[in-house]
């Protein structure tokens, strides 16, 4: 029996083209931060470094320490003490990114249906942003963050996709094993990778990424409608 159901956000409540949204970000946060003295090539090269150490994370901090710690070596010591602009970028300047978005009322529709049925609900987007960037693009796909039991962010989070041990840590907040949950998600690498710890998955194909070719047939998947039916079909039978 599913207990709870764990989401991807980015292409799967919230379409969107990964790229052009990365595109859109750097353009905006670039442009908010020079008029605080950052160059913004320099500040750009130290969020991917800092996102890439995120993605690398042993557990030993967490994700927000990891950033700022890596990111601080390559722009200044003082870097952290700017926290309060990059808070402010995401409170003044982050909407503005929406429109590199899509949006689909299956989404919202679905989160509705999921609630009906009582299941435990849990936003696993992957883990790089903090908490108020999590919530703004829920907002985006329509959806309230009051929804989901759990948020990953890089405040709470010690692991990022595809590591096994990002949804260990999620499951460690709650009394489910493995396999009385379930998760959607659009990549293959990042999402498909909790049946490995004995989850069930379903691969959402609308904003498909796929980056190894993997053979998809190995998974439950297809579209929003096709994911309706697995859920009445399979799941809440």
């Amino acid at each position: 029996m599913i207990k709870a159901i764990l989401f991807d956000m980015d292409g799967t409540l919230l379409p969107m083209d990964i790229e052009v949204f990365t595109k859109t970000y750097f353009q905006k946060i670039g442009e908010y931060m020079s008029s605080y003295g950052y160059e913004a090539k320099e500040l750009l090269h130290g969020i991917w470094k800092g996102t890439g150490a995120m993605v690398k994370n042993d557990g030993t901090l967490s994700n927000e320490d990891v950033f700022w710690k890596t990111f601080s070596l390559l722009l200044g010591k003082d870097a952290y003490k700017d926290l309060p602009l990059f808070t402010r970028f995401y409170i003044e300047k982050f909407d503005e990114i929406k429109s590199s978005c899509g949006y689909t009322k299956s989404a919202s529709k679905l989160i509705e249906f999921l609630k009906e049925k009582n299941v435990e609900l849990i936003l696993a987007t992957n883990p790089i942003f903090p908490m108020i960037a999590q919530t703004k693009r829920l907002a985006w796909a329509g959806i309230r963050d009051s929804d989901f039991s759990w948020i990953t962010s890089y405040e709470n989070s010690h692991y990022c996709k595809p590591n096994i041990k990002y949804y260990e840590e999620i499951l460690s907040h709650f009394p489910y094993a493995p396999n009385e949950c379930l998760m959607i998600g659009n990549d293959v690498e990042e999402d498909m990778v909790a049946r490995n710890l004995g989850m069930q998955v379903f691969l959402l194909t609308d904003c498909l990424i796929n980056k190894d070719n993997v053979d998809i047939s190995i998974f439950p998947h297809g579209d929003y409608e096709d994911l309706f039916n697995y859920l009445n079909q399979v799941i809440f039978v």
